[in-house]
């Protein structure tokens, strides 16, 4: 029997589920599987899975329009054809339930339930070669992925755990003494009377992790996961060029670059990771309030908070990818504690939170912590995390990935779910309209008060009420002005009404502000030591950025400035043909008085080959040699490369 929908339905899902629509029709109108389905497939395979609707017709965004098959089975057969044939995609991921007939408005149409690939078989690509077939979905596109993506993911594929490898040329010269002394004195504390606490220092590693022998080669060294736990880290980046920590405290309850305390690998400590996780942790948990417990006549100084952070801060380490372009980050402030790690989940974020499901990116430092006493088991850390912070009766934590670059981001907030001063602001531009909401809607401004924004995923982590229900009243809200609302789909966020628009420095970033390293280093910074005289390209030099707006997706812009562009670009993206002349003169209207990137003047101007890439070659690249214009990142093919018009 064929399941029944309305288009109300269709849209409802957009804010829920990745949702592609595709018209699906043919040249003959009887309908035939598109050609660019296969992108769409391997895009959402390659990140979170999705839905992609073969008969519906979504123009303009967030516009559902049910055109039907009329031969839906003969649409149905080529799909499968061709989902196992190695030729046309590398891996079929689908079962007969994920591939339906649904009517929609009185229209069958096909609904194709793409699920997240497993980590083992990534990149799913188009034909046989990943490095020119592999996609990526991206604000609801699907894009071409540069050959680093690729190589990560099929690193991702090949390496159970990326800290396993044994380096040549390594040796004991390189680790800093005093931090395996360190360690070793916890390891005897934990462990008292342990047969490896008396072993000489070789074999202790040995036995630990850190030191091991590459038997198909038959050298002895180092493995990666030594270096990182006991390392200096100016020889850390001999191994791994982009290896940064760095934590900061903020001084106030607000998304801003300053800072009363900073520590990064400035030559006045080793800069590793067991030094980082013990630094750190005293500077989270130094201003904790203790309740006085006894155990065995002893008084207790961990509590459920302590804990939590523990587990956060090693949760973090341990699944930090270190060849990735950003920095591990820890954020203190009065209101709440952020953590950063480079590199995506390796799991769905939700079975992580729900616990029981592990794939460590760094086993071996996560065996390392765990012979002293930090990090839980696996796959029981996150729910910890979540269950000590509900027994405060604190805002759930948030668990989030950011995609370009690649970053796993936690905010622990110290908040009720209903704080006094966000119900006060509320109350004060409301009046008595704010009590006689309903508690769900009561909930969602309460929410867009304390963490500057609200969209649907976040309440339904802090809510019982069905997926339906709370995109109904998202909707209601923005049309009785009580929300606004910006972008579409699962892109779509709310803000009250009265609050500034601006994108958030961390934790809560809206993908399009530069984060916080980009800002200039502070004049205690300003002589580094020869350790940081080659700072990771996320440490690059931002005075190019001269504060100007920095849009890296289109989804994020309200209506006004997303028009605006649009008319900007519509010499060009109104033809299929330009002269190179007419394309300049856009570009550079395009980007007076901003910085745009590649993919965001692609979609403007519709010049979307290979994601951009032919734009950027016989547009940008000129442009910029004869000084028109000006790139925001030093190497050309950066994937976070983005454009400004210079100023005569």
């Amino acid at each position: 029997m064929t399941q029944e929908m309305s288009l109300d339905d269709v849209s409802t899902m957009a804010e829920s589920v990745d949702l592609e629509c595709k018209a699906a029709q043919g040249r003959d109108g009887q309908g035939e599987l598109p050609d660019d389905f296969w992108k769409s497939y391997c895009a959402m395979a390659n990140s979170d899975g999705g839905v992609i609707w073969l008969g519906i017709q979504e123009k303009p965004r967030g516009q559902f329009q049910a055109l039907g098959l009329a031969k839906p089975e003969k649409v149905r057969k080529a799909l499968w054809d061709n989902l196992n044939n190695r030729k046309q995609v590398s891996l079929n991921l689908l079962s007969e339930q994920q591939i339906q007939p649904v009517s929609v408005a009185g229209k069958t149409v096909l609904r194709i339930e793409i699920p997240r690939a497993a980590r083992q078989v990534r990149p799913v690509h188009v034909g046989s070669n990943p490095l020119e077939g592999t996609y990526l979905r991206r604000y609801e596109g699907d894009y071409l992925a540069d050959n680093e993506a690729v190589r990560r993911m099929l690193a991702e594929r090949v390496e159970d755990s990326r800290d396993e490898r044994i380096l040549k040329g390594f040796d004991f010269t390189d680790l800093d003494m005093d931090t395996v002394a360190a360690y070793r004195n916890r390891f005897a504390a934990v462990k008292p009377g342990h047969v490896w606490s008396d072993l000489p220092l070789a074999d202790f590693l040995e036995r630990i992790g850190a030191f091991g022998k590459h038997r198909e080669e038959g050298f002895t060294g180092l493995r990666l996961a030594g270096l990182l736990m006991f390392g200096r880290a100016e020889v850390i980046r001999d191994a791994l060029p982009n290896y940064m920590v760095d934590y900061q405290e903020r001084p106030e309850a607000k998304t801003e670059r300053r800072w009363v305390d900073r520590l990064i690998p400035d030559g006045s400590w080793s800069g590793n990771v067991y030094d980082f996780f013990r630094k750190v942790y005293q500077k989270l948990t130094a201003d904790l309030k203790v309740p006085f417990q006894l155990q065995d006549g002893q008084r207790i100084e961990d509590t459920p908070v302590h804990e939590a952070l523990r587990e956060a801060l090693a949760n973090t380490l341990i699944h930090a990818d270190f060849s990735g372009r950003v920095s591990v980050l820890v954020v203190k402030r009065p209101d709440m504690f952020g953590f950063r790690n480079p590199g995506l989940m390796r799991v769905p974020l939700v079975d992580a939170i729900k616990g029981g499901t592990s794939d460590c990116r760094n086993r071996r430092l996560q065996t390392m912590f765990q012979q002293v006493g930090y990090g839980d088991h696996a796959g029981s850390g996150l729910p910890k995390i979540y269950h000590n912070w509900a027994g405060q009766h604190w805002r759930r934590p948030v668990l989030y990935e950011v995609r370009e670059p690649e970053q796993t981001l936690m905010e622990l907030r110290m908040t009720s779910l209903l704080p006094a001063d966000a119900v006060a602001e509320l109350e004060a531009h409301m009046g008595e309209k704010f009590s006689g909401l309903p508690q769900l809607e009561r909930l969602a401004l309460v929410t867009a008060a304390t963490e500057g924004m609200v969209h649907h995923g976040r309440l339904r982590e802090i809510s019982t009420d069905h997926p339906t229900d709370i995109t109904k009243m998202l909707g209601r809200m923005v049309r009785d002005g009580l929300l606004a609302s910006e972008g579409v789909g699962r892109g779509m966020r709310y803000l009250l009404p009265w609050q500034e628009n601006q994108a958030k420095v961390f934790f809560g970033d809206d993908g399009t502000s530069l984060p916080p390293e980009l800002s200039a280093l502070t004049p205690e910074l300003s002589s580094l030591p020869p350790e940081l005289s080659s700072l990771p390209p996320e440490y690059a030099d931002p005075s190019t950025q001269q504060n100007l707006p920095f849009i890296a997706d289109l989804s994020g812009l309200s209506a006004q400035d997303l028009a605006l562009l649009v008319a900007l670009a519509k010499p060009v993206s109104s033809r299929p043909r330009a002269t190179p002349e007419l394309v300049q003169q856009t570009v550079l209207a395009l980007c007076r008085g901003r910085y745009l990137g590649l993919r965001v003047l692609a979609e403007l101007l519709k010049r979307r080959t290979q994601e951009g890439a032919d734009l950027r070659r016989r547009i940008l690249n000129p442009l910029v040699a004869r000084g028109a214009l000006k790139r925001a990142y030093p190497q050309a093919n950066d994937p976070r490369q983005a454009y400004t018009t210079v100023s005569l």
